[in-house]
This record gives structure tokens, C-alpha cells and sequence, in this order.
């Protein structure tokens, strides 16, 4: 991949798809294309087709998903699971059809077992039954992977799926019924300030663990890997198993450590009180980062230096 290689980004303007398209602009890459959902309805087979033949990228990555907290999965898990495979399921046909030379699909830690032994290591993929809340956005995410690794058996494809952790930064969501834990506190928390409110109440026991990453760390990760020769990538691409690598920090605390942090960072000096009527969730997940770490990757944004950062985006956008 070089600047003026042709490098197709769905899902642009999302917290996934605007760090890459930063990523790749501070780059030097100049030759993007990018779609808005009024301009490309993904869910449309028809369309996807027309936009491949006419545009011919070289490279495509895949951000464009049907995303949410544990709450908007509960609420609308037949979007969940229909959305995302319509949407990957035209695109990576679509990308065969016009052979791009590399496609990197993103996904989730969700697609790893509940109760996976952590660090969460690739080769753990479907060997246990999946966290309830999140199942149908994880099955989906797992027929991804198999489509970008049937594809490269069947056809000769060089295509990868990235698996990131928990991701936060700039054009995150931060509505509170659908959104994810960490911007969900930051919403919380600055509203509570402004309130004068004496106490926020967090979902769940705060006991769980998680591990969060920086959404431009992530965006970075994901070119590294679409720069990469061939010769290194050969552990992606030998067909003896998926062409998975996860993306994270490797390190994890617990959801009462994030809410402390978060209420620092925003300055709110109230109480917080936990809802254990709400559910947890997995108790731990944490990526074992040790495949990417091996190739010469690694995160720089530290989490209370990201969180700060993320507060400042969401005051620019309410």
C-alpha cells in the first residue's frame, strides 16, 4: 500500500471509520473513497455492486456495523444479526468480485467465548458458548472472519480481520440508552456535574473487568497491518486458521476503576452508587495482544489521556 493506492473506508464516519480516515490522511493517503449511507445503502446488494465495479479500490476496510451497548443489544437483536451480515456479506463478496488486493474486516472481542480463558487469545474463537447480551452481533462478527478466510482458501484473497477491544475517542456515541460503557460514563458524569447531582448510578456490580483502546491507536494498528509484506502476514494467510489478530492494550480494570477515573477526569465529585439489578456482563475480557506485538505494533495513547481527549470531543458535540 502506498499514498495514492485506492483505499475504500465503509463506514467513515463513525468512531471506527473517522480514525482511520485520519490515520491514513496524516499518512500522506490520498486517494480515499468514502460513502455516506445516503450515497450507499450497504444493506443493498444491487447498489454495493454498482459502487465496487465503478470505484475499483485496491484496499478495503470494513468499519460500517450496526453497534451498541449491552442495552440497544437486548433491544434490537434481529437488527443486530440481520444488519451486520447483509452489510459484510455484500461488501466482501463485492471486494472478490473486483479483486481487491486487501480487505481488513473489523469486529469485536464479543466474538470470544464467555468464558474464555485471559487473555483472550485468537485460537480461542468458537470454542464455548457466547456472552447472551451481545450474541447476535458476535455471530454475525464470526461469519465474518469465516467469510474473509473461506474467501482466501477458495480464491486466493489476502483478507484479515482485525478484532479490536473496547474502543473510545472522537465521534463516539454518547447517547445514554444505546451507548457503550465508557462514553455512557462520560455523558453521565457531565451531566451530573452540571446538574449539581450528588450521585451516578453505574450499571452493574462494578467488579467486571474490561480493556479499553484509543480509537486512533486502532485506526493505527489496522494501517500497520495493510502495510505489511506479505512474508509477515504469513501466520494470517497459511489456511490452517483464520486470518484473526486482535488489537488492544493487553490490560484491563475494573468498570468501579473507570467510573473513578472518568469522574476525575470530568471533575465530578459526587458519589457513585452501582445498580446490581443491571447486568454485568462477561466478567473479564482482555485481548491477548502478543500476535500484533510480535509483527512491531503497539498503543501510545495511555487510558486517562484518552478519556481526557474523549470528554473534550463530546463537549465540541453536545
Amino acid at each position: 500500500m502506498n499514498r495514492n493506492s485506492k483505499i475504500y473506508i465503509a463506514g467513515h464516519r463513525g468512531l471506527v471509520g473517522s480514525a482511520l480516515v485520519r490515520r491514513l490522511q496524516a499518512k500522506g493517503c490520498t486517494n480515499l473513497v468514502t460513502s455516506t449511507h445516503a450515497e450507499l445503502e450497504l444493506r443493498d446488494q444491487t447498489a454495493v455492486q454498482a459502487f465496487f465495479a465503478a470505484e475499483k479500490p485496491e484496499y478495503v476496510i470494513l468499519a460500517a456495523a450496526k453497534v451498541g451497548g449491552i442495552h440497544a443489544n437486548n433491544t434490537y437483536p434481529a437488527e443486530f444479526i440481520h444488519d451486520n451480515l447483509v452489510i459484510q456479506t455484500n461488501v466482501i463478496h463485492s471486494a472478490w468480485q473486483n479483486n481487491v488486493n486487501r480487505l481488513l474486516f473489523l469486529g469485536s472481542s464479543c466474538i470470544y467465548p464467555k468464558n474464555a480463558p485471559q487473555p483472550m487469545t485468537e485460537d480461542c474463537l468458537l470454542t464455548g458458548p457466547l456472552e447472551p447480551t451481545n450474541r447476535p452481533y458476535a455471530l454475525a462478527k464470526i461469519a465474518g472472519i469465516e467469510m474473509c478466510w473461506s474467501y482466501n482458501r477458495q480464491y486466493g484473497t489476502r483478507y484479515m480481520a482485525a478484532m479490536p477491544t473496547n474502543l473510545y475517542g472522537p465521534n463516539d456515541n454518547y447517547d445514554l440508552n444505546n451507548s457503550h460503557v465508557l462514553p455512557a460514563l462520560i455523558r453521565k458524569m457531565h451531566e451530573a456535574k452540571q446538574c449539581g447531582d450528588k450521585e451516578v448510578v453505574v450499571w452493574g456490580t462494578g467488579t467486571p473487568k474490561r480493556e479499553f483502546l484509543y480509537s486512533d491507536d486502532m485506526a493505527d494498528a489496522c494501517v500497520f497491518l495493510l502495510e505489511q509484506p506479505e512474508s509477515k502476514l504469513a501466520s494470517l494467510f497459511n489456511n490452517e486458521q483464520p486470518p484473526l489478530v486482535n488489537i488492544g492494550c493487553g490490560d484491563d480494570l475494573t468498570i468501579r476503576e473507570l467510573a473513578e477515573l472518568v469522574a476525575g477526569v470530568v471533575g465530578f465529585s459526587g458519589n457513585l452508587t452501582f445498580d446490581t439489578s443491571k447486568p454485568d456482563g462477561t466478567m473479564r475480557k482482555v485481548m491477548d495482544v502478543s500476535k500484533i506485538r510480535n509483527l512491531g505494533w503497539k498503543p501510545e495513547i495511555a487510558l486517562e489521556a484518552g478519556i481526557v481527549l474523549a470528554y473534550q470531543d463530546m463537549l465540541s458535540r453536545i
